[in-house]
């Protein structure tokens, strides 16, 4: 390899480490800059392009197919023999003579049982599912991504407050060290604190290490190398919380059927079909077909007229009209209208299908909603119960009125508390953004 084909490879790959480093850099990620870079970059989106510009192409060919063609031809021909000579009753030299031909052919279908009409809508068809197809990756990614961006988003509250509590039980360790070293409190009472903060330690460390996995699936998802400088921005989950609404699944359904890919490629798919059906049926009707042709051609052995003249005077126009009529074909047409009749039915039930299916994802999303509104407020009152308590519990260890034991239940079920909240916060949130998936509102925070 050349040296400077070599040093043009290594500042290649420089410009793309430090492009990638930039873009890993970019402080911070919004919910839409993952979107965005994800829709440019994800591999399954870019296949998805490539076979709806394979269906584009389809469908050109399809339209064309019912234009005349036209094709044209020129033959060289080189001859050589001996003549006879029949005074002498002998063969004389070998002599040599050439030919040229030019035509012009042209064909076009008249009459198929409309075939090609109906391969031209079916490409049409296929071309809009493709379309839709590529949406419904698209509509699945956003998704993916919405879920793994909230995941990261709770992961890193769960990090938050678990060093909130790891620095309140610190200052109780340091508490309960001086009153041990006063005698105020027994040795078990202070290991039961030193105990508590270790393993909140534990608890801290684990919530970082998901707070890394959720940082890594969220980069791996909009196919960004795992970066630890890639953040996202903070976001206030107020604005979504509890809006007490009780969703109908009937008119969401009526509202989806009308907008989602899945269902609009469903029935292209099914109309495809039965365009499918057509275009066997016609193999039974007779085919009529036009033709037209022009020819000429010179001979060098004609001597009395020149290349020009020779063209110009053997020019031989023709057209005709070609009738075919199937009359028996060894049941092939028959199999191929049978097969392509439970493709059509196939194509039915499924459209069906894919509806149910809309239908009861939708029906379970209302009901997760009704659900998450629920748990969130039972998790919302519990967690501010046991606040109050958990505040009445410090006031009373500080002062000796309970130990350490009694302490810690509390703060327990505290830790508890807020655990079940910062849950239900984000079931909820993730729920009512599906609903928004279902109404086509755009995936935003």
């Amino acid at each position: 390899m050349k040296a400077e084909n070599r040093k043009l490879i290594w500042i290649s790959l420089l410009l793309l480490t430090v492009i990638q480093s930039v873009q890993a850099q970019q402080l911070p990620w919004t919910l839409n800059d993952c979107i965005s870079y994800a829709l440019n970059n994800n591999l399954q989106v870019q296949q998805a392009n490539l076979e709806s510009s394979k269906q584009q192409l389809y469908n050109e060919q399809a339209q064309a197919a019912k234009l005349p063609s036209l094709s044209g031809s020129v033959r060289k021909n080189f001859n050589w023999n001996k003549t006879f000579d029949s005074q002498t009753d002998s063969y004389g030299s070998l002599n040599g003579s050439n030919s040229t031909s030019y035509s012009l052919s042209s064909s076009v279908t008249l009459f198929n049982g409309m075939k090609l009409t109906n391969q031209a809508k079916q490409a049409a068809l296929e071309l809009e599912s493709s379309t839709f197809y590529t949406n419904m990756v698209k509509e699945s990614l956003e998704l993916n991504i919405l879920d793994a961006y909230l995941q990261l988003l709770f992961a890193a509250e769960n990090v938050s407050n678990a060093e909130k509590q790891l620095e309140v039980t610190t200052e109780q360790l340091a508490l309960a060290q001086e009153r041990f070293n006063l005698s105020v409190i027994s040795q078990s009472d202070f290991l039961q604190i030193k105990s508590e903060l270790a393993s909140e330690k534990l608890t801290l460390a684990n919530a970082k290490n998901q707070q890394s996995l959720a940082r890594i699936t969220l980069m791996q998802l909009i196919e960004l190398p795992a970066d630890s400088t890639f953040e996202i921005a903070a976001v206030d989950l107020n604005q979504f919380l509890n809006k007490n609404i009780l969703p109908k699944s009937g008119e969401i359904f009526q509202q989806a059927i009308g907008i989602k890919p899945q269902i609009k490629k469903a029935e292209l798919d099914s109309e495809s079909a039965q365009l499918n059906e057509k275009i066997a049926k016609a193999s039974l009707l007779p085919n009529l077909s036009l033709d037209a042709g022009l020819g000429t051609n010179y001979l060098s052995s004609t001597k009395s007229f020149n290349y020009g003249e020779q063209l110009g005077n053997q020019i031989s126009p023709n057209i005709g009209l070609s009738l075919n009529i199937p009359i028996f074909q060894k049941k092939q047409v028959k199999t191929s209208i049978s097969l392509a009749q439970i493709s059509t039915k196939n194509a039915e039930i499924e459209e069906k299908n894919t509806k149910n299916q809309l239908r009861k994802e939708i029906e379970q999303a209302t009901n997760n909603v009704v659900a998450a509104q629920r748990e969130y407020e039972a998790s919302l009152e519990g967690y501010q119960s046991l606040t109050e308590s958990n505040k009445v519990a410090i006031e009373k260890y500080e002062v000796g009125l309970i130990n350490s034991v009694d302490y810690l239940f509390e703060k327990t079920n505290l830790i508890t508390a807020e655990s079940k909240l910062l849950q239900s916060k984000y079931k909820l949130v993730f729920y009512y953004k599906i609903l928004d998936f279902y109404t086509g509102t755009p995936l935003t925070l």
